[in-house]
């Protein structure tokens, strides 16, 4: 009889939960787990052929999954504390007020992708902010081995634009950074994660002889490349020396910006960079747990609606962690004093030489 009635609960509290995660159909036939984020289906198509060249992994998406990190780092509760405006966070206001944060030293090259991405806004009819961090995560899941981000919708338009000075510069030291992030909410462990975007990014204007230069040798490719060959020994400079905020690099054709190096080599740092190496699961679930917080920073969470459904699923990476060609275990600044570096393959051939990413 007892078992009767566990079996008639369990029944009830299953139909109950059904009920509960019952999907809506949108117009177009997909389904999403609320209605109100139908309105993000036609948003994710344009973006994907019109933005994206027809769902790429490239410079797009790189400068899109930037101006995330740009217009949300806006935001400093020191600032309140002592009176003053510290911006509003992930609100969209480097797109709404792009006329005065755009020309921040810090956001060099960003009104490229700011003037890209200003018409679909108006097309859509959706806030600055909710655009921005929405194309982020479409972007990102073209990247194979990228983990599916979260997406919340709901952002209200900016109201003033964000104070300068709370981007971090390259050129900055490490202390420097971490306060900076830590005034944002941010831990070391969360900056390490956030700066896994760097596997799939291009610098364009750290040296604007090389445009479009990764950090990495698998710059569309989500993957650990980024935080094994920042470890590397660095013997060069890509392409002029001189350049504020670069650092020597160790690959032809491969970037390497100094606040990555230090933080690389940094001891508050260093063992959290190092752990990411032959880890790909830990590094997709930081990197999405540090991108969920970076993408409401700000924000009033209980007044946006989880549309996390709409976002693609990235396809799986194929590849495996790797010394590039040309190098060993002997060309690592070994800088974690609790963990040996760990024993990667080194991939045959000639040294290895990293193209361009292409302009769109």
């Amino acid at each position: 009889m007892a078992f009767k009635l566990l079996a008639s609960l369990l029944a009830l509290a299953a139909l109950s939960n059904a009920a509960l995660i019952k999907k809506a159909t949108c117009a177009d036939g997909r389904t999403t787990a609320n209605a109100a984020c139908c309105v993000l289906f036609p948003i994710l198509d344009d973006i994907q052929e019109n933005l994206f060249d027809g769902g790429e992994c490239g410079e797009e998406v790189h400068e899109s999954l930037r101006l995330t990190f740009h217009d949300a780092i806006g935001f400093s509760p020191a600032l309140f504390k002592q009176g003053k405006f510290g911006g509003g966070g992930a609100d969209g206001s480097i797109i709404t007020f792009d006329t005065i944060e755009t020309p921040f030293h810090a956001n060099g090259g960003i009104d490229e992708i700011v003037d890209a991405q200003k018409p679909f806004v108006a097309k859509h009819n959706i806030s600055a902010g909710d655009f921005i961090q929405f194309a982020g995560a479409i972007g990102v899941s073209n990247c194979p081995g990228a983990p599916r981000l979260e997406f919340r919708l709901g952002r209200p338009d900016a109201k003033q634009p964000s104070p300068d000075l709370l981007v971090p510069e390259p050129f900055d030291d490490v202390t420097k950074i971490l306060n900076r992030f830590a005034d944002a909410g941010f831990s070391s462990d969360e900056v390490v994660a956030l700066l896994a975007s760097h596997t799939i990014a291009a610098a364009d204007h750290v040296d604007e002889t090389i445009p479009g230069t990764p950090f990495d040798s698998t710059p569309n490719v989500f993957d650990s490349q980024f935080f094994i060959e920042t470890q590397l020994k660095g013997t060069l400079f890509p392409g002029t020396a001189g350049n504020q905020g670069e650092a020597l690099s160790p690959l032809h054709g491969e970037i390497r910006l100094q606040s990555d190096g230090d933080l690389a080599r940094d001891s508050r740092t260093a063992c959290e960079w190092q752990s990411f190496v032959n880890n790909q699961s830990k590094l997709q679930r930081a990197f999405k747990a540090a991108m969920a917080k970076l993408a409401v920073t700000g924000q009033d969470t209980r007044k946006l609606i989880d549309c996390s459904d709409v976002i693609p699923v990235p396809k799986a990476l194929t590849g495996k962690a790797h010394f590039p060609a040309g190098f060993s275990k002997a060309d690592v600044d070994q800088a974690c004093a609790a963990t040996p570096f760990p024993t990667l393959p080194t991939d045959p051939g000639p040294v290895t030489s990293v193209p361009p990413v292409p302009p769109s």
